[in-house]
């Protein structure tokens, strides 16, 4: 699986699942990740699943542009 991991930040979901984003290198390619992790044990240990999204370096500035976008959007509520 990954080679290495850098995780830089985690976001909450729930008592059992939160958000983990990191950069994680592959067979020599870096790329973001952004998965879905959960714990049975009060957070003692948390496990990755399934359902997340990795995003290449190339479209990194694209993915930027549209959370700044989505926070515009936010931002008048």
């Amino acid at each position: 699986m990954s080679e290495e991991k850098n995780i830089i930040t985690t976001i909450p979901k729930s008592a059992t699942e939160r958000i983990e984003i990191s950069i994680n290198e592959y067979k020599g390619k870096k790329y973001l990740d952004l998965r879905t992790f959960y714990t049975t044990d009060d957070g003692a240990s948390w496990l990755p699943t399934k359902k997340g999204i990795t995003v290449s370096p190339d479209n990194l500035e694209l993915l930027k542009d549209s959370i700044e976008q989505a926070m515009g959007e936010f931002k008048d509520e």
